[in-house]
């Protein structure tokens, strides 16, 4: 049985002297996790919290990844780039990319083909808006998000992660119900399921809203294989009990 993964998303926080007392408290209070931990850290914090971690039972993740492999293209860093300061994990089509910066379900797919190139590992963020969801179109909609990711890395689909983050849930405080959340994570499963002999063993991840308080119950889903968390991540004590949970 595989373990569970809890990922932590800072998105755009930190500091250079808020991370290395974030990482140290993490470190003092982790010991040996029963399960898989990582964080997904801004591009300018690589570096800093690739030497932070080394050594430790916490694996580094990018936040992004660029769907080009070299070029002309301000701004962004590439799967080869990442890979060099030890990101383990890339973080792809978060909701937020696809709401602000207006990625499409091609570009996350590319993007995930790049980030397995590189031999990284691509979280592949899926997840419905409200007006989705009051529109009965969660299952439609999360889908056809994997479906793009299946057609373009169909032979190594097994390598990726998935995360389940319905969209307004996200910072919101709202958190969908053990039962919401454990549907559409088994209707993610049935589709890897059909498209990969392997699919148990990629991760679903949930990512709206986990926190301290309902982890554990999260976590106890069937089809729930871990957490990516957001806010919980930057408190130390909040991230402990939540990969405390997941053990």
């Amino acid at each position: 049985m595989k373990k569970k993964l809890i990922a932590g998303n800072w998105k755009m926080n930190g500091s250079l002297a808020a991370n290395e007392a974030l990482i140290k408290n993490l470190l003092a209070g982790l010991k040996a996790p029963a399960c898989d931990v990582a964080l997904c850290v801004p591009a300018v914090y690589l570096a800093q919290c690739q030497a932070l971690l080394r050594a430790s039972p916490i694996d580094l993740g990018a936040q992004d990844v660029s769907e080009h492999e070299v070029g002309a293209f301000t701004g962004e860093v590439s799967g080869a780039m990442l890979k060099e300061f030890g990101a383990r994990y890339a973080l792809v089509g978060h909701s937020e990319r696809r709401q602000y910066h207006f990625e499409t379900d091609v570009v996350v797919a590319l993007k995930a083909q790049r980030a397995l190139a590189c031999g990284i590992t691509p979280i592949v963020c899926v997840g419905e808006t409200l007006a989705e969801r009051e529109a009965g179109k969660t299952e439609e909609v999360v889908r056809r998000q994997l479906a793009a990711v299946i057609h373009a890395n169909g032979h190594c689909i097994s390598e990726i992660v998935v995360a389940y983050e319905p969209v307004w849930a996200i910072g919101t405080g709202k958190t969908a119900s053990t039962e919401q959340a454990q549907q559409v994570h088994a209707v993610l499963r049935a589709q890897l399921k059909a498209a990969t002999p392997q699919a148990e063993r990629v991760h679903l991840l949930y990512g709206g809203s986990m926190n301290a308080a309902n982890a554990a119950q999260l976590l106890a889903q069937p089809d729930i294989d871990g957490g990516l968390v957001g806010g919980a991540s930057l408190k130390a004590p909040d991230f402990l009990s939540i990969i405390a949970s997941a053990g």
